[in-house]
Parts: C-alpha cells; sequence; structure tokens
C-alpha cells in the first residue's frame, strides 16, 4: 500500500526481520540512516539554501529560552508581543476586537459576547443578487471559525482547589494523608511555577505554537530543546542536506533556534513534503534526528529509519472541519479500533477507507464513541502504536494528517466521539528517529539508567519531574484536541506511570499501603493531574480514561478534589476474570466469583468495562469466541449444515458474557472491533524470523497479514452463525441507548445462586435474567423486582434472530406480585432456558 503526495511516495512496506516481543510492545533496533531523493528531480525550489543568504545567526537580536520567555538582547523580556512566537496572554486585545468586528460584520460586545451583525462587502463584488452559494458559504465559515476563536480565547483552567474531598469520598485514605497532602502540595507548587514563568498551564501547553517548525508571514521559525548538543544545523532537502548553511544558534537553556525567512518570490523557505532533520554534534558523537515536535514522519521504500516531513500544505489544500464535535454522552458504549487492520483484505488500511467503511458501521452497530489506536506514529507495526517514535505525527501508513481530519470529522457527522489512545508512559527505544539520546545524552528526555528503561516493553521511560518534559507530553494532549479535534483520550499504561516497579510482578491485593509509599512516583501522579487539569478545563467536554490495573484511590475524583482527575478507569480485571473463567469448565463457574468481579469498583469512580480488548486478542491468547469454540469455528459456522455441541454452548455464553458485563461491569463499555461478531483466531502482525545472540531464531510468519485484519464480511453474512453474535451486540447497544441503564444509579443483585447458576439483578428500569446451567431450564422462576406492573421481555439472547433456539415468547406479559421474595417488595415468574439472558421492562398501559 502506498500513497503519495508533493512527489512523495509513501509505503506501508515492513522490514524483515523485526522482533516481537511478548507482550505485543516490541521494537526494533536501528539501521542506518540512509537518505533517499523524495523529491521529483524537478520538484526543489530553486533557492537551495534557503534563507541562509540573508540570515546571519550572529545578527539574531532575540533568544528563545526553554521556559518560553523571547529575551532581549540584555535579557530583559519583551513579554511575548510577537503573534506567531508568542505562547502567552489568551485574551483579546480591543485592537483584535476591532479588526474582527471590521473583517467579518460581527458585534462583539464590551462582555466578549458575539452577535451575528452584517458584513460589510463591496457592493461591485458581493451584492446580493449576485453572491453565489459557495461565497455565503466562505462568509459563513468565517464568522464561525471568528465566533470559535473568540471562544476559544475565553477558556479557562480553574486554579487548585483544596484538594481534601477525597477523604470525605474514601475516609480510609485518611490513614494516608501525610502522603496525599504531600502529593496535592507539590502539583499546587507546580501551578504555581507553571503560572509565574510561563503565564499559566494556558500557554504552558501550546509549547507546539514555539517549538518545532513555526510558520509566519515572514518566513519558518525552527526550535529544538537539545541541551547536551555541542551545535545544531537545520538541514534537509530546502539546503540540500548542507550542515554548514544553516547553523543555529543555542540560548541558556538548551533551546536551539533559526529563522528562515521566505524566499524572494515569497514562498516558503521550505517546501511543503520535503524532509527535514537537525544535524548534532552531541556527547555520543554526530547525529540526524528527526525534530522531537515533528507533525509528520514517513518512511521511505526500502528504508528502515523513517523521515521527518515539513507537513505545511497550502491553505486551499488544508482540511477544513465541517461539523461541530458531539456532546460526550452519559454513557459511553467504545467501538476500540485499529486502522491499519480495520479492512477484510490482508493489507494495511486507509484513513480514508476507515472513514468511509467501518465509521458507517460502527453508528450501525450502535456505539456512540470510536477509540483508535496506533495514531501517533511508531517505527515498527507490530507494537500496536504503542513504541511511539514521533509524537505530534499521525501515522503515516494510514495516510496523510489531512485524511486522519476528515475521518474524525466524518465521525462527528455520525455523532460519534472519537477517542484517541495516547501513550505518555513511555517511548520507542529508537535512537535515529525517536527521542532516545535526541541529544546524544541518556537524560535527555527519560530518567537515566536502569529508571529510565522498562525491560519488559524495551522503551524508554519520560522523567516527569522535568520542566520541558512536562511541556512536551502536555503540548501533546493538547496538539491532538486542537489540530485534530480528538474528543478525549485513552491513556495507555498508567499504572506503570503511577510505580517505580511500573506493576510489574506486583500482585495488588487493595491494600492501600500498595499505592502510597516509596513505590509511588509523586512526578507521574503530578504530570497526571496536570494533563487532566489542562484537558478539563480548556476541553470541557473532553474525555479522559486511564489504564490502571492497580485500583488506585481517587484515579477517577477531580483534581481539584485532591483525585488524579480521569472520568473513567478500564476495569481490566473483568476481562481477565473471563479468560480465567473460560480454561474451567461450567460447572467450576461460581456466579457470586463473576458479580463481584463486575460489581468491585470505587464509589463515585466511573468505569468502562469490557470482556475483550485488543489485549485478549494479541497472539499467544485467543478471543472469547476462540476460548469458547476453537477449531470448531472453522467447519461448523455455516448455517447451511449441523451445529456442535461446543458451537452452541460458545455462541450462548459468548452473548451472555458480554450482555452482563455490560449491565453490572461499569458506566461505559468496551469492545474490541470484530469481537461483536466473535472474531476467530488471534491478532499476529506481519513480521519476519527474528534472529537472537548465539544464533537462537524465533520463527515469524512470513510478514503474513492474514491475522492482521478484521474480517467484517463473517459477520455480515448471512449465511454463517457470527451473523447472530453481531445482531445481538447491535440489539445490546441498542437497549442501553433506549434505557440508559450503565449510567443509572439504581443497581440492586437480588440473586446469585450456585445451584441453580443465576444470576438476578435489577439495573436502572430493567431487570436481567441470567441462567448459566448447561442443561437446566426453569419454568416458573420467581424473580424479585422493585415497582410494581407488567414487564415485558426487551432482549432475549436466545432469540433466533440472535442465533438461540427461541424458547421464549416475545408476547408475553408478566404481571407483578406484592410480597417479598429475594429481599425486594415485588417479584413474578419466568421462563429461564439454560444458557441464556433475558432482559425484562416495566410497561406502562
Amino acid at each position: 500500500m502506498a500513497f503519495a503526495f508533493a512527489g512523495i511516495r509513501f509505503t506501508a512496506a515492513q522490514a524483515p526481520g523485526l522482533s516481537l516481543r511478548s507482550v505485543m510492545r516490541g521494537d526494533r533496533k536501528n539501521g542506518g540512516n540512509a537518505s533517499l531523493a523524495f523529491l521529483k528531480k524537478d520538484s526543489f525550489p530553486w533557492k537551495l539554501l534557503a534563507g541562509n543568504s540573508s540570515y546571519e545567526p550572529d545578527s539574531a537580536s532575540t533568544t528563545v529560552a526553554a521556559s518560553g520567555k523571547v529575551l532581549l538582547p540584555g535579557g530583559e523580556s519583551d513579554g511575548l508581543s510577537s503573534s506567531t512566537d508568542s505562547i502567552g496572554n489568551p485574551e483579546v486585545s480591543p485592537d483584535d476586537l476591532q479588526v474582527l468586528q471590521e473583517s467579518t460584520g460581527l458585534s462583539i460586545k464590551d462582555d466578549g459576547k458575539v452577535e451575528a451583525g452584517q458584513t460589510p462587502m463591496s457592493s461591485e463584488v458581493m451584492d446580493d443578487e449576485i453572491m453565489n452559494e459557495a461565497a455565503k458559504q466562505s462568509v459563513h465559515s468565517q464568522a464561525n471559525q471568528t465566533i470559535e476563536k473568540v471562544e476559544e480565547k475565553s477558556r479557562f483552567i480553574p486554579p487548585p482547589g483544596g484538594g481534601q474531598r477525597i477523604y470525605e469520598v474514601d475516609p480510609y485514605l485518611e490513614g494516608h494523608r501525610e502522603h496525599l497532602d504531600y502529593r496535592y502540595s507539590q502539583y499546587k507548587n507546580m501551578r504555581g511555577l507553571i503560572d509565574q514563568y510561563e503565564g499559566g498551564l494556558d500557554a504552558f501547553s501550546r509549547g507546539y505554537e514555539k517549538f518545532g517548525f513555526v510558520r509566519s508571514a515572514d518566513g519558518v521559525t525552527y526550535r529544538e530543546w537539545a541541551p547536551g548538543a555541542k551545535s545544531a544545523a537545520l538541514i534537509g532537502d530546502f539546503n540540500n542536506w548542507n550542515p554548514n548553511a544553516d547553523v543555529m544558534n543555542r540560548n541558556e537553556f538548551g533551546v536551539w533556534e533559526i529563522f528562515l525567512p521566505n524566499n524572494a518570490d515569497g514562498s516558503p523557505p521550505i517546501p511543503h513534503g520535503s524532509r527535514v532533520k537537525i544535524h548534532m554534534d552531541t556527547p555520543s558523537g554526530i547525529k540526524d534526528s528527526i525534530p522531537a515536535w515533528i507533525k509528520f514522519s514517513v518512511q521511505a521504500p526500502g528504508e528502515i529509519p523513517y523521515n521527518g516531513i515539513y507537513y505545511d500544505p497550502p491553505e486551499e489544500e488544508k482540511y477544513v472541519f465541517q461539523h461541530p464535535q458531539p456532546k460526550a454522552p452519559k454513557s459511553l458504549r467504545i467501538y476500540e479500533s485499529h486502522v491499519g487492520m480495520s479492512s477484510p483484505e490482508p493489507k494495511i488500511n486507509t484513513y480514508v477507507s476507515f472513514r468511509d467503511d467501518v465509521l458507517p458501521r460502527i453508528k450501525r452497530l450502535g456505539y456512540n464513541a470510536v477509540q483508535i489506536m496506533a495514531i501517533q506514529e511508531h517505527s515498527y507495526y507490530a507494537s500496536f502504536g504503542y513504541h511511539v517514535t514521533n509524537f505530534f505525527a499521525p501515522s503515516s501508513r494510514f495516510g496523510t494528517p489531512d485524511e486522519l481530519k476528515s475521518l474524525i470529522d466524518r465521525a462527528h457527522e455520525l455523532g460519534l466521539l472519537v477517542l484517541m489512545d495516547i501513550v505518555h508512559s513511555h517511548a520507542s527505544n529508537n535512537v535515529l528517529d525517536g527521542l532516545n539520546q535526541f541529544d546524544g545524552t541518556d537524560t535527555h528526555y527519560f530518567h537515566s539508567g536502569s529508571r529510565g528503561y522498562h525491560w519488559m516493553w524495551d522503551s524508554r521511560l519520560f522523567n516527569y519531574g522535568s520542566w520541558e518534559v512536562l511541556r512536551f507530553l502536555l503540548s501533546n494532549a493538547r496538539w491532538w484536541l486542537e489540530e485534530y479535534k480528538f474528543d478525549g483520550f485513552r491513556f495507555d499504561g498508567v499504572t506503570s506511570m503511577m510505580y517505580t516497579h511500573h506493576g510489574l510482578q506486583v500482585a495488588f491485593t487493595g491494600n492501600y499501603n500498595e499505592y502510597f509509599g516509596y513505590a509511588t512516583d509523586v512526578d507521574a501522579m503530578i504530570y497526571l493531574m496536570l494533563v487532566n487539569d489542562m484537558i478539563h478545563g480548556l476541553y470541557p467536554k473532553a474525555v479522559t480514561i486511564g489504564e490502571d490495573v492497580s485500583g488506585m484511590p481517587a484515579f477517577c475524583i477531580p483534581v481539584q478534589d485532591g483525585g488524579v482527575g480521569f472520568d473513567y478507569r478500564l476495569h481490566m480485571a473483568i476481562a481477565d476474570k473471563w479468560i480465567e473463567l473460560l480454561k474451567l469448565n461450567d460447572e467450576h463457574w461460581k456466579m457470586g466469583d463473576i458479580v463481584h468481579t463486575l460489581t468491585n469498583r470505587r464509589w463515585l469512580e466511573k468505569c468502562v468495562a469490557y470482556a475483550e480488548s485488543h489485549d485478549q486478542a494479541l497472539v499467544g491468547d485467543k478471543t472469547i469466541a476462540f476460548w469458547l469454540m476453537d477449531k470448531d469455528m472453522y467447519d461448523f459456522m455455516a448455517l447451511d449444515r449441523p451445529s456442535t455441541p461446543r458451537i452452541d454452548r460458545g455462541i450462548a455464553l459468548h452473548k451472555m458474557i458480554r450482555l452482563i458485563t455490560m449491565g453490572l461491569g461499569g458506566e461505559g463499555y468496551l469492545n474490541f472491533m470484530g469481537n461483536e461478531f466473535g472474531h476467530p483466531e488471534w491478532i499476529d502482525f506481519p513480521r519476519g524470523d527474528q534472529h537472537l545472540a548465539g544464533g537462537v531464531v524465533i520463527p515469524g510468519n512470513n510478514n503474513s497479514f492474514d491475522k492482521c485484519r478484521r474480517m467484517f464480511d463473517i459477520g455480515d453474512a448471512d449465511y454463517l452463525r457470527y451473523r447472530g453474535m453481531q445482531e445481538f451486540d447491535q440489539a445490546m447497544q441498542h437497549l442501553e441507548e433506549k434505557y440508559g441503564f450503565m449510567t443509572s444509579e439504581h443497581q440492586y443483585i437480588s440473586r446469585k445462586d450456585e445451584g441453580d447458576r443465576v444470576i438476578v439483578f435489577e439495573r436502572g428500569d430493567l431487570l436481567f435474567v441470567f441462567n448459566f446451567h448447561w442443561t437446566n431450564s426453569y419454568f416458573d422462576y420467581r424473580v424479585g423486582c422493585l415497582k410494581p406492573g407488567k414487564y415485558k421481555v426487551v432482549l432475549d439472547s436466545d432469540d433466533k434472530l440472535f442465533g438461540g433456539f427461541n424458547r421464549i415468547d416475545h408476547t408475553a406479559e408478566y404481571f407483578s406480585n406484592e410480597g417479598f421474595y429475594g429481599n425486594r417488595p415485588r417479584s413474578f415468574s419466568v421462563y429461564a432456558p439454560s444458557r441464556t439472558a433475558v432482559v425484562y421492562a416495566l410497561f406502562e398501559d
């Protein structure tokens, strides 16, 4: 798969012989840094050494500190007055308002409110009688953009609160007040320092407006924090890779800078789509690195290291968002996905195909959010996107940045939230195309020594106590929200961040001493509080989900109350429990154990529950469907041939597992793409043989894509049993959409019978009855209920449409009887077939 623009060809080809780690978060070692003539022969700008003749480093009148201040020759700050360099005061000046009013016709009051006015137009050009629809849309778009900009400048991050409410929420935290109060004081101190030296968290989190490549009307400024470098120069196609052409200046904070003025004809000094790198003399020797803040990076055909790309298309080619971002729903139903493996064909899929083919499917299934993995550029495909090399660049394997924007805009048009699987827990170990040893030192973005290395993931660990690392990561989170309109994040590997042992070889028992002590990385906790503060302050509609397996208390309590600030925690124990049970025969399943696992979550802390995510589908494991049905899935899923007991059991339990997980597991639900219809087998990325020291060879899969795709066609096929499981998943989502049971405050478990293998519970206005018994069906089975009246079936896993045996009469009506049963004030009798889940709702006459 390849695609091209501006004479550049991008490839999805992978280098053979790359390693696959045991946890699918491996990385490759670096190859040579060979260069390739990326541009067409005649596409070089006429001025190869753009800016070199007119820009003299010694004549620079200002320097830029790592703190973000612009220092005059005498060392005084100029107050960040430059529009291109400023990341300071967010207020709108009177002059700005006057310009906005004159250019758009909007009436802007003294209180900052905006009213539609009459746009001044030339009568010769914009007369109403001859004004075409395109011009009208242009004016409308200009007005909307102006309103958005004014609203944006009014965004506000509240100051730190008291941080004491967590003790009311969880009295057990009183025993660890010293640790928690210290943590909160350190967070407040950091907020104060950022306010004092950076003008606030708002300005601090806009580092992309100062670092990397910043375009202005006069040219391009490039800045990079590399304190370990002895010298630095910007090189690329634009100056024929001459390290002496554009030498950079260094300030006292270790920030290197150069300004390239526009060409004589007004064109930018660096052509859009051309390759760029920073050439540095470092303590580790001479090296050429991809800029840390690069916005796009690609792998040339036949090369292993990636190349940084200067991505700045002309205005007419930039994608313009057309649709507003939807509000966060009360309950999240997340469709976890991976663009590259989202095609039924054995290939790497594209943003465009995902936009056109997969998003409508997600909407039809009834999900209200799509969570996309592997967005940040990662040089090794099989890392599943978890070994990030270029944090600000969307993966070029799937298309261009503008194509990603079109995908997100289409999702918004469909009413879907788009969540990004963001990786701030670690970074790729690569030196040539990643951040590792960027300035030639071991301590640049990461901790030194063993503390800065994750031995299981073979990756580098950030130093969250570093000022510039905070700027980099906070700005990175904001970049994806601001530039690409993502609606929030699923933060990967948060457990690894919060503890110096990274959760490795540690069994969390729930003892609070495990959470608050010397093993807690307070710097990382402060970063998590800051990033949640920034996101929720500037983007109130954004959603943050943390992947934490430890059960850290106050994880989903607001920062101002003393918590970490996430909206949701991934309830990871549920998936582990299902795998544990699937290894046992049915008679060994304990109803109380299932209920405890599903409901074991902290008060006032919301959870996203799932039966299986991408983790459970990786090579070395199996999907739930494959655990249940194994090799029978190859031969007995066609409706025109008899089923087997294993297939019947598997389809029945697959539906029950998903429904009870959604019904009891949390306030949100997640499904990995394809698992809605019981995707067979596992995920195995294309990989070659791995040659280890001593001549040991770990066989690859001949770089096959066969198991790195999603066979949606089998879920849609009306002649296969997969279709029934997919129809059930769709019905499940639409049931939650109608009744909103996941976020209801009412939840009561009235029965968990180990003999009958029955679980009965109320969630919201619904009553759920699960019979996990493998043979016993129960007639006139009495179940307790809260409200009096007539109940009817609203979902039945045994429905023929869902691949069941059609044993439930959907026209039947069930009337409640007064009198306590199962600790409920009323009850009614039902038929509970074996291996069936039925949901009842109260109906008004």
